[in-house]
């Protein structure tokens, strides 16, 4: 078994999703396409649809993080962070997003579909080059999922030609974050302020790589 099987049921599946749902249905389905056995089908996905949405949704953020390192948006960093959110957009099928919200909106996967706008959130800022290792690493990356998930939502429902409204409400959540941070970079200038923070957040770094035998790759 490869990755390379892997992604191959992954898209032989999500021809499936249209008709079925993000679930075990177009799974087993896009198993049927490829002659593959059920059981090695679900070694390759043991969430089913949950498994589905998030490679579906990890391989678009594999697609950002390459046009950001190839062809990185230029401007203020405001724009360059709504370019960045915009185009995640433009790398997805609305129909299938929608299908896999409703499965990652499921209980169960609540976790799962956290840490996957939280790994859109971090591939953008890592990708413009944010260095940040302190309280800010989360800070940065908690404000931006908000606004991915509130535009992704929008998005969903825009019928407005090219989306247009859409674009607009990311702007307006941008700008929301860049006030934020410039609150935040005000505050530290503020006499005894960083030495709160260090007392209050000064044990909080952003994680290291850490090289671990076998997979670790989240499925």
């Amino acid at each position: 078994m490869t990755d390379t099987d892997r992604d191959t049921l992954l898209e032989a599946a999500l021809t499936h999703v249209p008709f079925d749902g993000m679930n075990d249905r177009a799974l087993m389905a896009g198993a049927r396409d490829l002659g593959m056995p059920e059981a090695i089908a679900r070694v390759h996905f043991p969430q089913g649809g949950a498994g589905l949405a998030a490679a579906y949704h990890r391989r678009a953020d594999a697609a950002l993080r390459d046009w950001l390192a190839s062809t990185p948006p230029e401007g203020r960093f405001r724009d360059r962070v709504t370019a960045a959110v915009w185009h995640r957009l433009s790398l997805v099928d609305p129909e299938l997003v929608r299908a896999g919200a409703a499965t990652l909106a499921l209980p169960q996967n609540a976790t799962l579909a956290a840490r996957l706008v939280w790994e859109t959130a971090d591939a953008i800022w890592t990708g413009l080059g944010d260095e940040s290792r302190d309280v800010n690493w989360y800070s940065k990356r908690a404000t931006l999922s908000a606004v991915i998930s509130a535009t992704v939502l929008f998005w969903l429902g825009d019928s407005s030609e090219g989306r247009a409204q859409t674009r607009a409400f990311l702007d307006r959540r941008i700008d929301g974050v860049m006030r934020f941070e410039r609150v935040k970079a005000k505050l530290r200038k503020v006499p005894g302020a960083e030495t709160l923070a260090t007392a209050a957040f000064g044990w909080i770094r952003a994680p290291r790589s850490r090289d671990l035998p076998g997979d670790t790759t989240p499925r």
